[in-house]
């Protein structure tokens, strides 16, 4: 009996398996040890290889063109949030005014009524009856008489008024909307500059400073020297002036000239018109506007501001455009040589035109 007992509580010989089951275990076996081994060898690849050098300044200088493209952008959007913003106030000086001439009209019908009031205003066959004098009536009865045309053309122009106002508030409420269109737009433009740009400072931070200023004496030959070559420039700018001013093909070119030579040196600021810091199409609008001409904003309309000229007509005065979108804009001065505000990091300086893929010029004046 107790060796039945112990019998009973013996644990049962576990069988291999066999057949199906077998292939099946081992299949599951040979995938959990595949993905052991993946997953160990996924832990262990080796990190993708940091960007060189020359990559990284590639990057750089593509940022740095696709935040002045989002500057000439920033600078059309602006314009026109500008304009908007004119509309909508001019709209609202109408509609006060408008207001105004309502409230007069309102406030004059408003006495004419009191006044007929007080009066009785009895009927005009009841009043000559009672009348013991009818010229005297007959008097006053003209009187009411135009008192009553006056309150008609009063009636009318009120309702001209009032559907005037509607209108102007009609208008008012369009352009608002265009308002705030034009500065969500400004907004994005924004957003995308300072976005590329602080991504162009987080690649130049991965370089060392060997790299770093290597990249910058690379831009600076690029743009037409660094800060030491502008500030030599500047300091010989009244003679470059005169010379660039004899040169020019009338005076108002020569004053552009000698505008853009004064503002050597001074720092490239995106959205910027002076006069203590630029941006490209910034300095050539200030240039020409100390000259008395009043150009667009931004390189794309200022392209069309006056006639084309091809580069062999350049002379100084002109503008120069680049790149095929037409991104950036320099004044020329004579010899191959333009001034214009390079890149964030560069000041104004004088630059060769043909370091940069020419797309065209125009003579303003």
């Amino acid at each position: 009996m107790a060796a039945h007992r112990k019998s009973a509580h013996r644990k049962p010989k576990q069988r291999p398996f066999t057949g199906p089951a077998a292939r099946t275990a081992a299949t599951l076996a040979l995938a959990g040890a595949a993905t052991a081994t993946s997953a160990t060898g996924a832990g262990a690849a080796p990190a993708e290889p940091a960007p060189t050098a020359a990559q990284v300044r590639a990057k750089v200088d593509r940022l740095y063109h696709d935040a002045e493209v989002a500057t000439e952008k920033y600078n059309g959007a602006k314009e026109k949030e500008a304009s908007a913003t004119r509309a909508v106030d001019t709209l609202a000086d109408e509609a006060a005014r408008r207001t105004d001439r309502l409230n007069t009209a309102r406030h004059t019908l408003g006495s004419m009524a009191t006044a007929q009031y007080r009066t009785g205003a009895l009927d005009p066959a009841v009043q000559l009856a009672l009348s013991s004098d009818p010229d005297t009536y007959l008097e006053r009865a003209a009187q009411l008489d135009r008192a009553g045309d006056r309150q008609t053309s009063l009636l009318t122009g009120i309702r001209r008024q009032l559907s005037g106002i509607a209108r102007v508030k009609a208008r008012a409420d369009r352009e608002t909307e265009a308002l705030a269109a034009r500065r969500a737009e400004l907004q994005e433009h924004r957003t995308a500059i300072t976005t590329k740009l602080a991504d162009a400072r987080k690649l130049l931070a991965t370089l060392t400073a060997d790299e770093r200023a290597a990249y910058e004496r690379a831009a600076d030959a690029a743009h037409g020297g660094g800060p030491a070559q502008a500030d030599r420039s500047a300091t010989h700018a009244d003679r470059s002036t005169a010379r660039a001013s004899v040169a020019a093909p009338n005076s108002r070119a020569g004053r552009a000239v000698a505008f853009a030579h004064g503002a050597i040196g001074k720092p490239y600021v995106w959205g910027a018109t002076g006069p203590n810091a630029f941006d490209c199409s910034g300095l050539t609008q200030a240039a020409w506007q100390a000259a008395g001409v009043r150009l667009p904003r931004t390189t794309y309309t200022q392209i069309n501001a006056g006639q084309r000229v091809s580069r062999s007509e350049l002379a100084p005065g002109d503008l120069v455009f680049f790149y095929s979108g037409i991104s950036h804009v320099g004044l020329y001065i004579g010899g191959g040589q333009m001034i214009h505000a390079p890149r964030p990091g560069a000041p104004v300086r004088i630059a060769p035109i043909d370091q940069m893929p020419f797309a065209g010029a125009t003579r303003v004046a």
